[in-house]
């Protein structure tokens, strides 16, 4: 048997995870813990934020100027 739950991440960065009554007993579990991901008014405010961040820009510009080479080499 396995479920999901997405809980909110409290400050003392604690869980407790009440598992279904009908979830047998004596059984091992895993767990596993992923970030959810953020939500799409989220990513773009990041993004307009990375857009003026010197340290992007930078290796943004270092991309571009490897692809620059690769793409100017012939076969």
């Amino acid at each position: 048997m396995s479920f999901k739950e997405i809980y909110d991440v409290p400050k003392n960065h604690q869980l407790t995870i009440n598992l279904p009554a009908n979830f047998p007993s004596k059984q091992k579990v895993v767990v596993t813990v992923e970030e959810v991901p953020l939500s799409k008014k989220e990513k773009l405010k990041l993004m307009k934020r990375a857009a003026s961040d010197p340290l992007f820009i930078k290796d943004m510009k270092e991309v571009n100027n490897d692809f620059d080479l690769i793409n100017n080499e012939s076969l």
